[in-house]
């Protein structure tokens, strides 16, 4: 493993290699770094796969990439030989279980990540299944997992597809390292162990290992945290919302420990997150040499890609915190932006492409107003534990500028060949009523006839739960309805509400329902809960506790009574519709 790797950075206009064929065009008689992924490759920044290659291509790595392989054939994998230092491995975008179920446990139809949208080109527990396949095909070389669903599942955790519990994902999978959170840095410092020979890939942040029994037994977990281990979780379920509440407020890189799960006499140790990636190494990631297209081989369009293939990712983090959300565990509270430069010099390479048609579908991210907002840039912030800082109400250290976001928006209607700016990912209504500025320039030139937002629910209770605020939907709606009547405009909000979340009764969804028929207001979707591992949310589904509290909660689980509850979001009542179109995204 040892020796640093000679080679050239990638011809302009090439994609990350997927064959042998392509390796042999490189002059390549070999792979550093292997990145198997459930989706299709699509070279944009926005796929994880096509992300972490470009970085460590950048370091001078030679990476290649097997997309969706056939997981009944070890063949499907080995077809560029075996990598010198590590197999990487992703279920892709989102949990394989998302990807191929519906909330009603049905298989779905259509993938969004593969080419065509043809279902069923991903195995369930993809990342397990792949980790499995690189250890057989290539003895003696290191499996490191990433991605989403090794992220959120990197403790034990409850399966709402299989209806139960399930361990740590390193037990099941073998893989010597799971990389969590974004995973830039800690694969940067992987790969820079292994080029040097460094064997040992323990205490790198943002990283979960599994010791073997002996190495458990002498370890020292003095200055750790123990969580409940996999065996008294299946003794008590109810554990399972301890676990999450520690592992979430130790969700933080300035001060956060250590934490320890036993599984047996085998210990999975958690690092503290990696710090988040800020300033100008938070540009270059954006900067690299993306294609910004699915690899040529594909015959059929990748729908996935096409919702975003001209849009501009300008932040990251998300400092909401809700529970029903994993944004926040993997992504992490602590936000960072990309500078204004940076982000109009890809808008205006945008603008140079063939394909571009005049409209940039998006300038956002988790939250799009909540670029140039800062976290965590004081003294207070770096020894805060809260999972949300917007929640209860807005921390007063949590700082709110709207400059930023008014110079790209402004700059970005500027660039040659831009006839359009749009910004289509869905923003905080609390912090857009704080910025008065910025909401006016958003509804006079940057709504697409809707924009979303996301109230979930209007019942106190319910909110409170979701660690929702529960009085700015309202204000919000008068202040839209006012500001596009004042520039002329018919614009229609597209909220999100969500049904059966735990502790929601047919009397809580009442209160959306009343409110539905009120407003004479249609959704053609309805967003069911789905309960997605590690979240709070999921604690509260599974214990029937308040995440709050600890108080027992009405759950409800029986398919009929949530499709009651959905149906209570569809009033079909008489009249026009206040909303066109409803995209709620029944993959979130």
């Amino acid at each position: 493993m040892s020796g640093k790797s000679t080679a050239d950075a990638l011809p302009a206009g090439t994609f990350l290699p997927m064959s042998r064929s392509e390796m042999d065009v490189l002059g390549w008689h070999e792979l550093d770094v292997l990145l198997i992924t459930g989706d299709a490759y699509v070279d944009h920044p926005s796929f994880g796969a096509a992300m972490i290659g470009r970085v460590l291509e950048a370091d001078g790595l030679r990476v290649g990439i097997v997309a969706q392989p056939d997981w009944k054939s070890l063949e499907s994998i080995t077809v560029m030989g075996a990598p010198r230092l590590f197999v990487g491995v992703t279920a892709g975008n989102l949990d394989s279980m998302v990807s191929n179920y519906t909330v009603a446990r049905h298989k779905r139809k259509l993938d969004v990540y593969s080419a065509g949208g043809i279902a069923g080109q991903r195995p369930n527990h993809a990342a397990v299944v792949y980790a499995q396949m690189a250890r057989r095909a290539f003895p003696g070389v290191p499996v490191v997992l990433g991605g989403i669903e090794a992220s959120m599942r990197r403790v034990a955790h409850y399966d709402y597809w299989e209806d139960k519990l399930r361990p740590s994902i390193l037990t099941d999978s073998k893989a010597d390292l799971l990389v969590y959170g974004m995973g830039e840095r800690a694969v940067r410092e992987v790969a820079s162990r292994l080029r040097h020979g460094e064997g040992d890939l323990g205490g790198i942040p943002g990283t979960a290992i599994l010791l073997g029994a002996k190495a458990s037994a002498a370890a020292d977990f003095s200055g750790c945290i123990v969580l409940p281990s996999w065996e008294d979780l299946q003794a008590d379920v109810r554990l399972l919302l301890a676990l999450t509440k520690v592992t979430e407020v130790q969700q933080t890189p300035y001060c956060g420990k250590r934490l320890v799960q036993m599984h047996g006499a085998r210990a999975v140790v958690l690092e503290p997150p990696a710090m988040p990636v800020d300033g100008p190494e938070l540009d270059a990631l954006y900067e690299y040499g993306f294609q910004r297209a699915a690899h040529p081989s594909y015959q059929d369009p990748v729908p996935g890609f096409a919702t975003i293939k001209d849009s501009v990712i300008v932040s990251r983090g998300c400092a909401g915190g809700c529970t029903f959300c994993g944004l926040g565990l993997h992504q992490g509270k602590f936000l960072s932006s990309r500078s204004v430069e940076s982000v109009l010099r890809e808008v205006r390479q945008l603008g140079e492409l063939a394909s571009f048609r005049g409209t940039v579908s998006d300038l956002g991210g988790p939250t799009a107003n909540l670029y140039g907002a800062r976290n965590g840039h004081v003294a207070a912030c770096r020894d805060c534990h809260r999972p949300s800082c917007l929640w209860p109400a807005i921390c007063p250290h949590f700082e709110i500028n709207e400059g930023p976001g008014l110079e790209i928006l402004r700059g970005a209607r500027q660039v040659p060949g831009v006839k359009h700016v749009f910004v289509q990912s869905g923003i905080r209504m609390d912090v857009a009523l704080r910025t008065p500025e910025y909401l006016r320039e958003l509804v006079q030139h940057h709504v697409s006839g809707h924009i979303k937002v996301a109230p979930e629910h209007l019942h106190p209770d319910v909110l409170r739960r979701m660690r929702k605020p529960a009085a700015d939907f309202p204000a919000f709606m008068a202040k839209f309805a006012e500001l596009s009547e004042a520039v002329g405009k018919q614009q229609y909000l597209v909220p999100y509400f969500i049904s059966s979340f735990p502790g929601c009764t047919d009397q809580e969804m009442g209160v959306v329902e009343q409110f539905l028929k009120q407003e004479r207001w249609n959704l053609q979707q309805v967003q069911d809960f789905i309960p997605l591992p590690m979240t709070a949310s999921t604690a509260m589904y599974v214990t029937g506790l308040d995440i709050n509290s600890g108080k027992p909660i009405p759950v409800v689980r029986n398919a009929g009574e949530r499709e009651k509850q959905k149906n209570m979001l569809r009033p079909n009542q008489p009249g026009h519709n206040r909303s066109s179109r409803s995209e709620l995204d029944a993959m979130d």
